[in-house]
């Protein structure tokens, strides 16, 4: 939801509540906008990420079964 940032003011808790059961709250002040988030969902955008080396070398995902052989077929002609 949206709201301008006087009824954000005057209706803070409810902005909040709101926030809290997992929907992200917009206040707008002329041409700029906040988002109000829970700290959950704060946390879940933010969080400790592995880096790109950790998670190839990590436990998620592997590459066992990924066919990458390449196709040897001829190529198409392309007149220039």
């Amino acid at each position: 939801m949206a709201w301008r940032l006087a009824d954000a003011k005057n209706r803070f808790s409810e902005l909040v509540n709101r926030a809290l059961t997992g929907d992200p709250q917009v206040v707008l002040r002329r041409r700029d906008a906040v988002v109000v988030l829970s700290r959950r969902d704060y946390e879940k955008l933010t969080g400790e990420r592995p880096g790109f080396k950790q998670f190839l070398l990590g436990n998620g995902p592997t590459l066992k079964g990924l066919d990458l052989s390449r196709d040897k077929s001829p190529m198409r002609k392309v007149r220039l």
